[in-house]
C-alpha cells in the first residue's frame, strides 16, 4: 500500500519508455534534499512533482520520465527518506507504516520490503523500505532506532536465533 497524503501520487512511469534526452544537473542528496544546478529546491510541490516522475532503470540509473522524454539525474543513496513510522498492533499482527520526505505513506509487508544492509566500509546499518517500482526510502536514524526497539527474537528453520520485526504478516530480519 502506497498512499499519497495530498495530490495525485506518482505517474505511471513504469509504463513509459521514451527516448533518452540527456543528463540533467539534478541530484537527490543522501538526506533527501533535491538539488538543481547546485541549489536546493525549496518548493515542496515541485519536489513532489519531480518525485512522481522518478524511475530507476535496470542499469541502476535514475531518470525523470514523461511520456515523451527522459533525463538522467544523480541519486547519492536512496531517492527518498523515511522520516516517521506509525505502529499498529503487536507481534506477528503488527503493521508498520512509514512516511517519506515527500509525504507518501508505505506499509511494510510483502509488497514493500524492509531491508537492512551493512555498509562494508563503516559497518553501519543501511535500513531501507521499497516505496514503489524499485525506488527505496532510506530509513532515518531516529526511525531505525524505533524499529530496533520493536525487534523480537525468532528461530530460523535451522534453529538459529535471529532478531527482527513483524509487519504486514512478514518477518524482517534485522541482523542479516
Amino acid at each position: 500500500m502506497v498512499r499519497k497524503i495530498k495530490g495525485r501520487g506518482p505517474a505511471p512511469v513504469h509504463l513509459w519508455d521514451p527516448p533518452f534526452c540527456g543528463d540533467m544537473d539534478m541530484v537527490i542528496a543522501r538526506d533527501g534534499t533535491w538539488i538543481h544546478e547546485g541549489k536546493p529546491i525549496r518548493r515542496t510541490a515541485l519536489v513532489e512533482l519531480f518525485a512522481s516522475l522518478l524511475k530507476i532503470a535496470e542499469d541502476g540509473d535514475f531518470y525523470l520520465v514523461t511520456p515523451v522524454e527522459k533525463v538522467r539525474i544523480k541519486v547519492e543513496d536512496c531517492p527518498f527518506v523515511a522520516l516517521d513510522m506509525d505502529v499498529e498492533g503487536e507481534g506477528s499482527r503488527q503493521n508498520l507504516t512509514f512516511t517519506t520526505n515527500i509525504g507518501e505513506k508505505v506499509a511494510a509487508g510483502e509488497e514493500h520490503l524492509l531491508t537492512i544492509q551493512v555498509d562494508p566500509d563503516s559497518g553501519e546499518p543501511h535500513p531501507s523500505i521499497n516505496v514503489r517500482n524499485g525506488l527505496d526510502a532510506l530509513i532515518n536514524r531516529a526511525v531505525f532506532y524505533r524499529l530496533v526497539d520493536l525487534a523480537v527474537r525468532m528461530e530460523t528453520e535451522s534453529g538459529q536465533p535471529v532478531m527482527g520485526i513483524w509487519s504486514g504478516g512478514q518477518f524482517f530480519a534485522l541482523d542479516e
